[in-house]
């Protein structure tokens, strides 16, 4: 090798040793829990995204960038068992979530997925995926619009496990789910949900089973399952069902992923812990702070989560591996900080502190084979939370963070950037009158005074096969009148057809309509009861308020702060809709107004 060529080559390994250099972080003195226990006050060093060493005490390399965390708490970044990750994937590092089990997606998300768990991923947290769940025709899973590929008997399972698999999914989503007395819905045989886990297992994969009532968690359990992705909403559960469950999932070495986060949704709980930090809330938006804020029951019935409770503290007693995940992507939870709230739910089920945070990080990494991850120790990738204080003994604590390290790269220039773009963000409020009439007619034409204006729309949209057809005309004395002729067909989860005004400047465009107080209507129709419904940004089930028809106009009053769960800031959609049992409908709306007070 000539002398020029050694030069080269030496710079360039210079070169790359200063690289490396540079990325060295040492965190100094951190109390440690090392995702089972507190092992002590050790020093961490990070090199090349991994730590390379935990000692007691390290000497600093020449430039490496140094965290004292003195009367701190470092922990391994945390896990979230049951996630939705379609959207908002910003917020989860910067809460401390590092990774993710994303139990439902589209074959394109599942691939990027599995792209970024091939690459260098400092911006995102890691997910892994069920890719698509195994459903029937017309049940849990088909109403939001996508592709499903769906069983209708036993014999079909291996084949569908199999084109699981082709596509890169890690485990495999299994779906028990008949609805509530209120709307029910299809769901597997349950011969068909025992030959999907069956054939899930003759492909060494996990069989995750989506379950709602404690009749289905213990045939899900008896028949193999590996674990139960949620538990369930009931008024009660006997000591018999308790013992049940107890001694299948024991006998199966089965988990469990309760996610309280969205059963205190359904029961109509807020999210409180977390809805009451004011430093997070810079870190959501609008939207984002709305799906947190929204729960699916529209009143606190505290009483349809305590037989979960008791099953959580049952399992965790009897050795079962209890796993915290949230079900983030619905209504009332958030990604990222609702595994506070979930960590805090395990803890007032009857986990200790401790037991919480193991949940939430060796437990959940043992059990979907996440080897580098989940603990504090040489080889690790680097996921890593710096807590200001000491959550396991406290785990509230969990919400004073300090830093968070995404495979060795500090995530509080990403909390900052968050924090600016959401007190970027202007109110737009649209300007009303003290009365502004939202019907127009203009070249024999609905119209309004903003937003992109009328149109009829139905569950075709989203895949079902309702129809909704609108007239417009002069009417002598209500004057514009919209009419609605819808015909109401199954084939989607929830059958609607309607009439919808969009008041945003693009369709489906959040608009901010804050200053109206009141929205008034008059309607006539066949008799039968419709319902005026609101779209709202980061919700997917709209707001819905009933009204009835009869052969004469009469008039409908809407006060918006009457109205649970309403945010007149972010309104998609205002709908007169049909929905129900197939069939015809028709009824007509006129003199429609946003009244501002």
């Amino acid at each position: 090798m000539s002398r020029f060529s050694r030069s080269v080559l030496s710079l360039l390994l210079s070169g790359l040793a200063m690289q490396a250099s540079a990325a060295d972080s040492l965190i100094r003195q951190a109390r440690v829990f090392d995702g089972e226990r507190i092992i002590g006050v050790r020093d961490v060093l990070i090199q090349d995204g991994k730590i390379s060493r935990i000692d007691s005490s390290i000497p600093a390399p020449a430039s490496a960038v140094i965290t004292e965390a003195a009367g701190k708490t470092l922990l391994p970044g945390l896990i979230d068992s049951h996630v939705h990750a379609f959207k908002d994937q910003e917020l989860p590092l910067l809460f401390g979530v590092t990774t993710q089990i994303d139990l439902f997606a589209a074959q394109p998300a599942l691939q990027a997925f599995n792209r970024q768990l091939k690459e260098k991923n400092t911006q995102l947290p890691d997910t892994y995926s069920a890719g698509m769940l195994a459903t029937v025709k017309g049940g849990h899973g088909t109403e939001y619009g996508l592709p499903v590929e769906t069983l209708s008997a036993p014999d079909q399972a291996q084949a569908w496990v199999d084109a699981r698999i082709a596509e890169g999914s890690h485990f495999i989503k299994i779906v028990m789910e008949s609805g509530g007395h209120e709307h029910v819905v299809p769901s597997l045989s349950r011969d068909t949900v025992k030959a999907l886990i069956g054939a899930a297992h003759k492909r060494n994969k996990l069989a995750l089973v989506h379950i709602s009532s404690i009749d289905d968690a213990l045939f899900a359990l008896e028949n193999g399952a590996d674990g139960l992705v949620h538990l369930f909403t009931a008024k009660e559960i006997s000591d018999q069902q308790l013992s049940a469950l107890v001694r299948a999932a024991k006998k199966h070495r089965a988990f469990v992923i309760p996610t309280f986060s969205v059963l205190n949704s359904i029961a109509g709980i807020k999210a409180d812990a977390v809805l009451a930090n004011p430093a997070w809330m810079r870190w959501l938006t609008p939207v984002q702070q709305q799906a947190l804020q929204q729960t699916y029951g529209r009143k606190p019935q505290p009483e349809l989560v305590a037989p979960a409770r008791k099953a959580a503290a049952a399992f965790q007693k009897a050795g079962i591996p209890v796993l915290a995940g949230t079900d983030a992507g619905n209504n009332g939870t958030q990604f990222g900080i609702s595994m506070h709230q979930e960590l805090l739910e395990l803890v007032e089920a009857g986990l200790t502190p401790v037991q919480a945070l193991q949940a939430a990080t060796s437990s959940p990494a043992k059990i979907f084979h996440l080897s580098d991850q989940g603990r504090i120790a040489t080889g690790m990738v680097a996921n890593l939370l710096l807590i200001d204080g000491q959550p396991d003994q406290k785990i509230t604590d969990t919400q004073r963070i300090t830093e968070v390290w995404k495979q060795g790269e500090p995530v509080s220039p990403l909390q900052q950037a968050q924090i600016k773009k959401v007190a970027a963000m202007q109110s737009n409020a649209i300007q009303l009158s003290a009365v502004t009439s939202l019907l127009q007619i203009k070249n024999n034409k609905a119209a309004s005074p903003f937003g992109t204006g009328w149109m009829a729309a139905s569950d075709k949209m989203m895949g079902g096969k309702s129809t909704a057809r609108m007239q417009v005309q002069q009417d002598s004395e209500a004057g514009p009148v919209l009419q609605l002729q819808a015909n109401i067909q199954p084939g989607f989860a929830y059958p609607w057809a309607g009439v919808s005004l969009m008041p945003g400047a693009r369709p489906m465009q959040a608009a901010n309509l804050e200053k109206a107080s009141e929205l008034r209507f008059k309607t006539r129709g066949d008799g039968q009861t419709y319902a005026l419904a609101f779209g709202i940004e980061g919700s997917f089930i709209p707001v819905q308020i009933p009204f009835q028809t009869s052969q004469d106009w009469q008039e409908v009053r809407v006060r918006f702060a009457d109205v649970a769960g309403l945010n007149m800031k972010l309104i998609t959609m205002i709908s007169w809709n049909a929905g129900g049992a197939a069939g015809e409908r028709q009824f007509e709306i006129a003199d429609i107004r946003l009244i501002s007070e």
